[in-house]
């Protein structure tokens, strides 16, 4: 089994990872209230943009496997991550309000498909039902 992806600690609570096909690189910092600077996303941001950007990926892949037809061009999402107050430090919650542009031009139909899909996308099962994940979506 090949690697897709290289992680290096580079020190002062900061690592790069890196995509191998593509070259592409990011950085995590550690965050202010854990030690770290907050100069770049956290791993614990990545896992809730994973989240989102997840939901919105497949629910592209869904529309255009089940000929929704429609351009999700220009859909966003605000990401919100909570954190446990209680020992261990965990994600204990993750919110996430999805923006679709062209809401207003959907069926309902459309609709139902496109949530379903978000909510079912792979991230969201791969997390443990102890992260509560809190969708919103702006139709």
């Amino acid at each position: 089994m090949a690697f897709q992806m290289k992680s290096t600690y580079v020190g002062d609570l900061r690592t790069t990872a890196e995509h191998l096909k593509s070259g592409v690189k990011i950085v995590t910092d550690a965050p202010t209230d854990n030690m770290g600077k907050g100069e770049s996303f956290s791993p614990t941001d990545l896992l809730c943009t994973a989240l989102a950007t997840c939901k919105m990926t497949t629910m592209g892949i869904v529309a255009q496997r089940e000929g929704v037809n429609v351009d999700l061009s220009g859909m966003t999402c605000e990401i919100e991550k909570i954190m446990s107050a209680e020992p261990p430090r965990r994600v204990a919650e993750i919110v996430i309000k999805l923006h679709l542009p062209i809401a207003d031009t959907l069926t309902d139909k459309q609709k139902t498909i496109l949530r379903n899909a978000a909510l079912k996308c792979p991230v969201a099962l791969s997390l443990a039902p102890e992260v509560k994940q809190t969708v919103t979506f702006n139709f």
